[in-house]
């Protein structure tokens, strides 16, 4: 299909802020949805994330590839994935009756992805295969990026590495002793953006198993302040990548990383090395409880083709309504 050039002044488009990963409004992780973003330019796109104020929102969009197409914007920057966007775009499309319950596909900027909308509404978002392999970072620098003690890393280092991870969009994995060392943690966002920068990743996923939800694996915090987002509050992509690091490392026969790929040269993994040694088939990461946002995130790990993790959540929808989109080249501030 041959898009329009652009949006002619005073267009208006459907919007929603829907809140993903939790079944309570103004909890969860926030993220604004364009269900017809057909013509809109990059600038618009981002000027619109911008005015919805959301960490990202989901632009969707006729597809030759997939069911349809989507573009992801921060307030700042595109995104090639995002997992709350993506689950709470498919919540909203299923709410409105655009689509049914079953299996759809969605092209990304990363590939295309099969999401999976369950009668009840919960969405299932496939990512892609991973990649993880071990990183050297120093501990006491660490410690002072984020805010921390170093000793909050160096006990459970003996067992589970700091790692990239990626299986979609790359974090970097950083295993802590106790949640209250997770709690206290108040980062130099300059300094976590320049080690993201290093490391090729888009931010710093810490997690702790010293969860506070009994049936929670995990329980997590991300800081993403390259894209422009300090702290994310429940983040879909990051806890698909700690899933699939999980696995890869063997965190629940112990942390015997022998004859895992990757553990000891830093090679890319196969996604599915640790999930005969124990792996429960789904893991539950909490977060977003520090900044007054808790979510929870499901992870299959390993259930997709190549041994992608499966993500899936719940979702309220907070706000909807129109907004309007000025003409490309056009200053005026856009409003809801």
């Amino acid at each position: 299909m041959t898009e329009p050039t652009g949006a002619s002044d005073g267009d208006r488009r459907d919007a929603a802020l829907v809140d993903a990963f939790t079944t309570e409004p103004l909890a969860g992780n926030v993220a604004g949805v364009v269900p017809d973003a057909d013509g809109l330019d990059a600038n618009q796109m981002r000027a619109i994330a911008n005015e919805l104020g959301a960490s990202e929102t989901a632009f969707l969009r006729p597809s030759s590839d997939a069911d349809r197409r989507v573009r992801y914007f921060s307030p700042t920057a595109e995104v090639d994935l995002c997992g709350h966007a993506t689950i709470a775009s498919h919540a909203r499309l299923f709410e409105t009756g655009a689509i049914d319950a079953g299996t759809h596909s969605l092209e990304t900027n990363v590939g295309v992805i099969e999401i999976e909308v369950t009668e009840e509404g919960r969405v299932w978002m496939t990512q892609n295969p991973p990649a993880v392999f071990e990183v050297e970072v120093d501990y006491d620098r660490l410690g002072d990026v984020l805010g921390v003690d170093s000793e909050s890393f160096r006990d459970v280092g003996a067992e589970l590495p700091v790692a990239y991870a990626s299986s979609g969009l790359p974090f970097l994995v950083v295993p802590v002793n106790f949640l209250e060392h997770v709690g206290d943690m108040t980062p130099d966002f300059d300094a976590v953006e320049a080690l993201a920068d290093e490391h090729d990743v888009a931010g710093v996923y810490a997690f702790t198993f010293d969860a506070l939800g009994p049936d929670s694996t995990a329980h997590g915090r991300c800081f993403v302040p390259g894209l422009g987002i300090d702290e994310d509050p429940v983040t879909g992509t990051a806890s698909g990548a700690c899933g699939a690091y999980l696995d890869h490392f063997a965190a629940f026969s112990g942390g015997d990383t022998d004859g895992v790929p990757g553990s000891d040269a830093g090679t890319t993994g196969d996604g599915g090395a640790g999930g005969d040694d124990g792996t429960p088939e789904e893991l539950v990461f909490e977060q977003g409880h520090y900044v007054d946002r808790p979510g929870r995130v499901h992870v299959r790990p390993g259930a997709g083709d190549g041994g992608a993790p499966v993500v899936g959540g719940d979702t309220v929808t907070a706000f909807e309504g129109e907004i309007r989109v000025p003409e490309s080249d056009d200053d005026e501030i856009i409003e809801v």
